[in-house]
């Protein structure tokens, strides 16, 4: 039986799968180049590459040309990992619609 919270959104602020906010990118962006890589790195407790393509997008979007010349991503699908996520991923969503968290 399907679950009935799948329809419904987690809120970002309640969402575990994302690493930073839309406030706190725009705050990024505003600092880079005033404040280090690796000083807003740590405060935001993200990696410094991740700060790096934040600030300077031109960089990410070099970045995926050059992972596909080199033949994409080399990350490969492990069918058992991805249940185990999915359903600790549904049963937060489900405590979640308990408490009354999603939209």
């Amino acid at each position: 039986m399907p679950y009935k919270h799948i329809e419904f959104k987690i809120k970002p602020e309640d969402d575990k799968r994302v690493k930073l906010l839309d406030y706190e990118r725009r705050e990024i962006k505003r600092l880079y180049g005033k404040v280090s890589q690796r000083k807003l790195a740590k405060a935001y407790g993200v990696s410094r590459r991740l700060i790096q393509f934040i600030g300077d997008p031109d960089k990410y979007k070099q970045n995926l040309l050059r992972r596909e010349e080199r033949g994409g991503s080399k990350i490969y699908y492990n069918r058992e990992k991805f249940i185990k996520t999915q359903r600790t991923h549904r049963r937060y969503k489900q405590k979640l619609y308990l408490k009354g968290k999603l939209v």
